[in-house]
Protein backbone atom coordinates (compact mmCIF):
# COMPACT_ATOMS: atom_id res chain seq x y z
CA UNK A 1 0.00 0.00 0.00
CA UNK A 2 1.45 3.52 -0.90
CA UNK A 3 2.24 6.13 1.90
CA UNK A 4 -0.57 9.04 1.97
CA UNK A 5 1.60 12.53 2.23
CA UNK A 6 -0.42 15.54 2.79
CA UNK A 7 0.66 19.08 1.95
CA UNK A 8 -1.04 22.74 1.17
CA UNK A 9 -2.45 22.64 -2.25
CA UNK A 10 -0.45 24.93 -5.22
CA UNK A 11 -2.04 26.18 -8.25
CA UNK A 12 -0.51 24.02 -10.11
CA UNK A 13 -2.78 21.49 -8.47
CA UNK A 14 -6.00 22.86 -9.67
CA UNK A 15 -6.50 20.37 -12.75
CA UNK A 16 -6.35 17.51 -10.16
CA UNK A 17 -8.85 19.31 -7.61
CA UNK A 18 -11.34 20.38 -10.34
CA UNK A 19 -11.60 16.69 -11.01
CA UNK A 20 -12.18 15.62 -7.20
CA UNK A 21 -14.53 18.34 -7.46
CA UNK A 22 -16.48 16.90 -10.33
CA UNK A 23 -16.65 13.64 -8.71
CA UNK A 24 -18.55 14.77 -5.68
CA UNK A 25 -20.70 16.62 -8.06
CA UNK A 26 -19.49 19.88 -7.76
CA UNK A 27 -17.97 20.79 -11.26
CA UNK A 28 -16.30 24.15 -11.60
CA UNK A 29 -14.14 25.82 -14.11
CA UNK A 30 -10.35 24.93 -13.68
CA UNK A 31 -9.68 28.63 -13.46
CA UNK A 32 -11.96 29.33 -10.40
CA UNK A 33 -10.23 26.69 -8.45
CA UNK A 34 -6.89 27.80 -9.74
CA UNK A 35 -8.16 31.28 -8.55
CA UNK A 36 -9.62 30.31 -4.98
CA UNK A 37 -6.19 27.56 -4.33
CA UNK A 38 -4.43 30.73 -5.12
CA UNK A 39 -6.26 33.25 -2.89
CA UNK A 40 -6.77 30.68 0.02
CA UNK A 41 -2.83 30.70 -0.28
CA UNK A 42 -2.37 34.03 0.60
CA UNK A 43 -4.59 34.08 3.80
CA UNK A 44 -3.60 33.19 7.18
CA UNK A 45 -6.41 31.41 8.59
CA UNK A 46 -7.59 29.52 5.22
CA UNK A 47 -5.67 26.52 4.26
CA UNK A 48 -6.49 23.97 1.41
CA UNK A 49 -4.80 20.63 1.26
CA UNK A 50 -4.03 17.85 -1.15
CA UNK A 51 -3.06 14.21 -0.21
CA UNK A 52 -0.91 12.74 -3.05
CA UNK A 53 -0.79 8.75 -2.91
CA UNK A 54 1.11 6.67 -5.06
CA UNK A 55 2.47 10.28 -7.02
CA UNK A 56 -0.89 11.26 -7.53
CA UNK A 57 -3.06 14.15 -6.03
CA UNK A 58 -5.65 11.60 -4.90
CA UNK A 59 -7.45 13.96 -2.02
CA UNK A 60 -8.38 17.58 -1.15
CA UNK A 61 -9.53 19.49 1.87
CA UNK A 62 -10.31 23.18 2.37
CA UNK A 63 -10.92 24.98 5.65
CA UNK A 64 -11.30 28.34 7.24
CA UNK A 65 -10.87 29.61 10.74
CA UNK A 66 -13.74 31.89 11.96
CA UNK A 67 -13.39 34.16 14.69
CA UNK A 68 -16.53 34.18 17.03
CA UNK A 69 -18.21 36.88 18.22
CA UNK A 70 -19.32 35.61 21.16
CA UNK A 71 -16.69 33.33 22.47
CA UNK A 72 -13.13 33.46 23.26
CA UNK A 73 -11.86 30.99 20.65
CA UNK A 74 -11.99 30.32 17.10
CA UNK A 75 -14.77 28.23 15.13
CA UNK A 76 -12.99 25.87 12.71
CA UNK A 77 -15.01 24.92 9.46
CA UNK A 78 -14.02 22.17 6.89
CA UNK A 79 -16.00 23.40 3.63
CA UNK A 80 -14.54 20.54 1.68
CA UNK A 81 -13.67 16.76 1.59
CA UNK A 82 -13.43 15.21 -1.19
CA UNK A 83 -10.89 12.01 -2.00
CA UNK A 84 -11.13 10.27 -5.19
CA UNK A 85 -13.18 7.16 -5.40
CA UNK A 86 -10.85 4.70 -6.31
CA UNK A 87 -8.70 5.31 -3.47
CA UNK A 88 -11.41 5.28 -0.45
CA UNK A 89 -10.84 3.93 2.50
CA UNK A 90 -6.99 4.30 2.04
CA UNK A 91 -6.69 6.37 4.85
CA UNK A 92 -6.43 9.81 2.52
CA UNK A 93 -9.59 11.21 4.28
CA UNK A 94 -8.39 10.83 7.49
CA UNK A 95 -4.95 12.34 7.10
CA UNK A 96 -6.71 15.14 5.14
CA UNK A 97 -8.57 15.64 8.44
CA UNK A 98 -5.43 15.20 11.01
CA UNK A 99 -3.65 17.63 9.01
CA UNK A 100 -6.27 20.35 9.10
CA UNK A 101 -7.28 19.42 13.41
CA UNK A 102 -3.75 20.62 13.71
CA UNK A 103 -4.25 23.90 11.51
CA UNK A 104 -7.50 24.52 13.56
CA UNK A 105 -5.91 23.53 16.97
CA UNK A 106 -2.63 25.88 16.32
CA UNK A 107 -4.62 29.07 15.11
CA UNK A 108 -6.80 28.27 18.61
CA UNK A 109 -10.46 26.54 17.19
CA UNK A 110 -12.15 25.21 20.11
CA UNK A 111 -14.29 23.14 17.68
CA UNK A 112 -14.24 21.77 14.15
CA UNK A 113 -17.83 21.43 12.17
CA UNK A 114 -18.42 20.30 9.15
CA UNK A 115 -21.75 19.87 7.11
CA UNK A 116 -22.27 16.91 5.12
CA UNK A 117 -25.46 16.35 2.72
CA UNK A 118 -28.19 13.96 4.04
CA UNK A 119 -28.11 11.27 1.06
CA UNK A 120 -23.96 11.21 2.11
CA UNK A 121 -24.20 8.55 4.86
CA UNK A 122 -20.82 6.96 4.26
CA UNK A 123 -19.17 10.39 5.15
CA UNK A 124 -21.44 10.96 7.93
CA UNK A 125 -20.06 7.40 9.57
CA UNK A 126 -16.48 8.34 8.35
CA UNK A 127 -16.96 11.47 10.65
CA UNK A 128 -18.43 9.74 13.52
CA UNK A 129 -15.45 7.08 13.14
CA UNK A 130 -13.15 10.20 13.44
CA UNK A 131 -15.02 11.83 16.71
CA UNK A 132 -17.40 14.14 14.97
CA UNK A 133 -20.77 14.24 16.72
CA UNK A 134 -24.21 14.68 14.85
CA UNK A 135 -25.27 18.64 15.79
CA UNK A 136 -29.00 18.63 16.24
CA UNK A 137 -28.76 22.56 15.71
CA UNK A 138 -30.52 23.60 12.93
CA UNK A 139 -29.08 25.65 9.93
CA UNK A 140 -30.88 28.30 8.01
CA UNK A 141 -30.03 28.68 4.47
CA UNK A 142 -30.78 32.08 2.29
CA UNK A 143 -30.01 31.98 -1.44
CA UNK A 144 -29.65 35.79 -2.79
CA UNK A 145 -32.04 36.22 -5.25
CA UNK A 146 -30.22 36.23 -8.83
CA UNK A 147 -29.11 39.49 -10.57
CA UNK A 148 -31.25 40.13 -13.63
Amino acid sequence: MSRVSVRVAHPEDAPAVNALLAQLGYPSPESLVRERIALLADRQDDRVFVAEMGGEVSGVLSFHVMTLFHAPDNLGRITALIVAERKRGAGIGRALCEAAEVFAWSRDCGRIEVTSGHHRSGAHAFYQRLGYQLDDHRRFIKQREPSR
